[in-house]
């Protein structure tokens, strides 16, 4: 199965617009999204976020939330995916955010290499509705990196069929 075109085929028969979050994935979901043709009708904005001040600076993640979890956390990967969609330019209806480790982990911390946390995030007329993972991913550091942005493409129609019994979370 072609996750992209699937996406993209998901999306557009929807009427439904999409903006990426990404730190470890460097884009690539955005790019993998843009590699299908007809992808203009649904992909809004990318945004690669590497460092704490990207993603404080950019998408409004809180410093504190860095702190108490570290960067690769869903803490942070939720932060990502509400500060995409609270972007006043932002026309999106789904975020998909990303931050994790491709590489061995950093001194100090306990995370396994390939640690990927993820979120999604969906604007709808009753409210915002949040779903995050946290997944370990083998390989080297390209591998890991590819296998992560066709992840977080898999679950954004799972978790779309999941929003009737979705609780609403605020902005």
């Amino acid at each position: 199965m072609n996750i992209p075109r699937s996406v993209v085929g998901f999306l557009s028969s929807r009427g439904l617009v999409i903006a990426t979050a990404e730190s470890c994935t460097g884009g690539l979901i955005a790019s993998l999204i843009a590699d299908v043709p007809g992808s203009g009708a649904c992909l809004d904005m990318g945004f690669v976020v590497y460092s704490p001040s990207g993603k404080c600076g950019v998408l409004s993640v809180q410093a504190q939330t860095i702190e108490e979890h570290g960067l690769t956390s869903e803490e942070v990967a939720r932060e990502m995916a509400t500060g995409v969609l609270a972007l006043e330019a932002c026309s999106a209806h789904i975020a998909v955010a990303n931050t994790g480790i491709a590489g061995p982990p950093p001194k100090g911390t306990d995370l396994a290499p390939g640690t990927q946390c993820f979120a999604w995030r969906y604007k709808r007329r009753d409210g915002e509705y949040m779903f995050s993972e946290t997944r370990v991913f083998d390989g080297d550091r390209t591998t890991i990196r590819q296998n992560a942005a066709l992840y977080a493409l898999s679950r954004i129609e799972h978790y779309f069929n999941q929003l009737p019994n979705a609780r609403r979370r605020g902005p």
